[in-house]
């Protein structure tokens, strides 16, 4: 118990993870308090912590060094882990920092990415962003795959961190925590995580990175991530999160009352182990979702509008089935919206359990209830997802969906289809194939299949 805690002062220790710290590992300090948090590193903390310095570049030249020098040290306590990161800069003057909104792509800015893979499965894993105002992005990684917009990460996750950055004269620095809640990490003994870092400098298109740092690679490759080792003797990290909401109402334009002059609500999110997450929601507020870009349409078909609600949002990945660009077998738009006005169709309740079993096991379920509203009647969608993983990027699949609705014309709509993703050498050659077959009340039943 007391080991852990004393060895950042052991000198005979020290040198034993300056040894770990070289190849494909990297080596967490333990420290009996959190190191100050100010985006600086000038607390003596992070000095008891060997910094990776090995990045080399993705773009523009594949495997030469970077040319600027990156340092990121780690730390862990008993509830957290913390990266302090060191971004050096020849020329302080032009470094580009401009978004301060969360969750807004920084493309357009230098940042720097940490990639945790808590279960290392080398599948799939959280990304945790920040700019040098210290402005956060997150997201997952799922089967080894970014977001449909070409982003490294799907952006629909959002975890509880701090962050904080500075510019410097001789660059830019930044701390950030992360509780192990957040990553729904209960394991506390000889604790191995895939871990990456990748730094973007956008004046010179550049983007370096510790592990992956081929072309055919990126951050996204979680197997070619290297290992953060020395993490023991932790507490708890099981995520329970509860947020409820009321409304209260009064209509003073026609003096008449409300016919639900109050509303309540909750959202739960409970980690039920490190693998599984379970979410509930009940008579669910999308109040604060980010609202929709209004699109300008000429063409005879659909403009594709993502989604943006956070009970659908959470690991949305695991219900992916592509059918080829931006077509999905399953798309959450569809519940608890008006396809026709886009008005908001009232949802009684809904629970999603998704993660991995034994490992190699990924699984999505999710039933949710809709109330009648307007020309909308009373609906009922439940879904079932399952992917066996076969190695690093590869799985085959099954999904299953049911939808039951108050339609007299349309009781009922199910779907059911097979996929599999396969990567061949480590180049990146893929093939995907799916069959998917529906039927309805009405219509007769259609098939379809694919192969990519």
């Amino acid at each position: 118990m007391i080991a852990p805690w004393l060895a950042c002062a052991n000198p005979l220790w020290a040198e034993t993870a300056k040894t770990e710290q070289s190849g494909q590992n990297a080596q967490a300090i333990a420290v009996e308090h959190p190191p100050k948090l100010d985006g600086t590193l000038d607390d003596p903390l992070w000095q008891s912590a060997l910094p990776i310095t090995d990045f080399r570049q993705r773009e523009p030249h594949e495997g030469q060094p970077a040319t600027e020098k990156t340092e990121v040290r780690t730390l862990y306590s008993r509830h957290a882990v913390y990266f302090g990161i060191h971004c050096y800069d020849s020329e302080p003057s032009r470094i580009i920092a401009t978004e301060l909104r969360r969750d807004v792509s920084q493309d357009l800015d230098d940042h720097f990415e940490i990639l945790i893979d808590s279960n290392h499965n080398r599948r799939g894993a959280y990304v945790f962003q920040v700019n040098p105002f210290g402005t956060q992005v997150d997201g997952l990684i799922v089967e080894e795959q970014g977001s449909g917009s070409g982003a490294d990460f799907d952006p629909g996750w959002d975890g509880v961190w701090s962050s904080d950055a500075h510019i410097t004269l001789d660059g830019w620095t930044a701390t950030i925590e992360i509780p192990f809640t957040t990553l729904n990490f209960t394991h506390s003994m000889d604790v191995v995580w895939g871990i990456n870092f990748k730094r973007f400098v956008r004046r010179k298109n550049e983007e370096d990175l510790w592990r992956a740092y081929r072309r055919t690679f990126g951050i996204t490759k979680v197997s070619e991530a290297g290992e953060l080792r020395g993490i023991n003797d932790i507490g708890s990290g099981r995520l329970f999160i509860v947020k409820p909401y009321a409304l209260a109402r009064y209509d003073k334009q026609t003096g008449q009352d409300p016919k639900f002059p109050l509303t309540a609500g909750v959202d739960v999110k409970y980690g039920l182990s490190s693998n599984l997450l379970l979410n509930l929601t009940g008579n669910t507020d999308f109040a604060d979702t980010e609202v929709d870009l209004q699109p300008f349409n000429i063409t005879p078909f659909k403009v594709f509008i993502p989604e943006k609600r956070q009970f659908f949002l959470e690991n949305e990945g695991v219900f992916n089935f592509s059918l080829g660009d931006q077509d999905q077998l399953f798309f959450s738009r569809q519940i608890g919206i008006d396809p026709v006005t886009g008005n908001q169709v009232p949802i009684n309740g809904g629970a999603k359990l998704t993660g991995t079993l034994g490992g190699r096991l990924e699984l999505g379920i999710m039933d949710v209830d809709t109330r009648s509203s307007g020309p909308n009647p009373y609906s009922n969608f439940a879904v079932v997802r399952l992917k066996e993983s076969l190695w690093p990027g590869s799985y085959v699949g099954v999904m299953g969906i049911d939808k039951r609705s108050g339609n007299v014309l349309d009781m009922f709509n199910q779907t059911g289809g097979a996929d599999t993703r396969l990567v061949f050498f480590r180049t990146g050659l893929w093939m995907l194939t799916w069959l998917a077959r529906g039927r309805q009340r009405v219509l007769a039943e259609p098939a379809m299949w694919g192969l990519r």
